[in-house]
């Protein structure tokens, strides 16, 4: 099969298309043809070795996956690695069949970037009705989600933040009220003039460094920021519990592999956005699709910041 292999910790460059034996399954697995496989943030990290977890070489990249199985059911899966692939080694029992209604780019968004920002609003920040959120990244893969959901469970006010006129335009097309340039050199102010002077009851941030740090400043008393990545590189300043409690104000770490452990509780997300997705509710974004010689092409749109919502790659282009 073919496929992307690296051997080497390193950004973009990395990753190119061997041509490898077939995945063998493990007791209980199948081996299933790849239909599509998605680009995550995360997936930059893993290439790099800079994620939460270690990774170990040689690796194929990707967790993300719609296959096929033999009776022709398209099937939805999330992997500890191996997506970027022309054929995976799956447990069946971890699959989720994909409704005819979506197809498989949208299935795809579904997971790392649907759920996670399913559950950083429902089990993370506990979003209440009426309340204002901020969604940092508002076109990436989360954010362009997390904007519907927050506007679908009843948010006040939802302000996202993007760097371009195009990202912030595609904002407010998927229903955000305001929108922030991220650039700007006083965030805090302008989140808080968004809101109409006022500060903001719940924050989702991946960016760290100062965004993290003028996002928190921008908290309003009970408000809760939830921390779910670091695409700077740049670790935000530390925060004192002290500062906090003299607040009430919460930071709240978010990985989504606490959730997957708990395959009840990531099913419940998945099945709900793909109800979402089906019946209109909910506007997946696709930003691109790339054969598998192109990889590298998507990580360095997700780097450089050019995409928007969901990258897939196809691994039989």
């Amino acid at each position: 099969m073919r496929a992307i292999q690296i051997t080497e910790f390193g950004g973009p460059e990395v990753l190119t298309v061997q041509e490898l034996p077939d995945p063998q399954p493990a007791p209980g697995e199948q081996v299933y043809d790849v239909l599509a496989a998605g680009v995550n943030y995360a997936d930059t990290h893993q290439t790099e070795d800079s994620y939460l977890a270690k990774q170990t070489l040689p690796m194929i990249p990707g967790g993300e996956v719609v296959v096929r199985d033999p009776d022709g059911r398209r099937l939805l899966g999330l992997l500890g690695s191996g997506g970027y692939a022309e054929k995976v080694a799956a447990d069946p029992r971890r699959l989720i069949p994909v409704p005819d209604g979506v197809d498989d780019a949208q299935a795809l968004t579904t997971l790392v970037q649907g759920a996670t920002a399913w559950h950083l609003l429902r089990t993370s920040t506990h979003l209440q009705r009426g309340e204002s959120v901020v969604v940092h990244a508002g076109a990436g893969g989360v954010g362009t989600i997390a904007i519907q959901l927050a506007k679908l469970w009843g948010a006040g006010r939802v302000i996202a933040t993007a760097s371009s006129e195009r990202k912030r335009q595609l904002a407010l097309e998927l229903g955000a009220d305001a929108v922030v340039d991220s650039t700007v050199a006083d965030l805090t102010g302008a989140l808080r003039e968004a809101n109409g002077g006022d500060r903001v009851d719940v924050v989702l941030e991946m960016t760290g460094g100062t965004v993290f740090d003028q996002s928190l400043a921008a908290l309003a008393p009970l408000g809760r920021l939830a921390f779910f990545g670091m695409a700077s590189r740049t670790p935000p300043t530390p925060v004192q519990p002290g500062v906090l409690m003299g607040r009430s104000q919460a930071v709240i770490g978010f990985w989504l592999v606490h959730v997957v452990q708990q395959p009840a509780l990531f099913a419940a997300a998945v099945t709900d956005l793909l109800t979402l997705i089906g019946d209109g509710s909910l506007r997946p974004v696709i930003g691109g699709t790339y054969p598998l010689d192109r990889a590298a092409d998507a990580h360095r749109a997700l780097l450089d910041r050019s995409s928007v919502g969901k990258l897939v790659i196809d691994p039989r282009g």
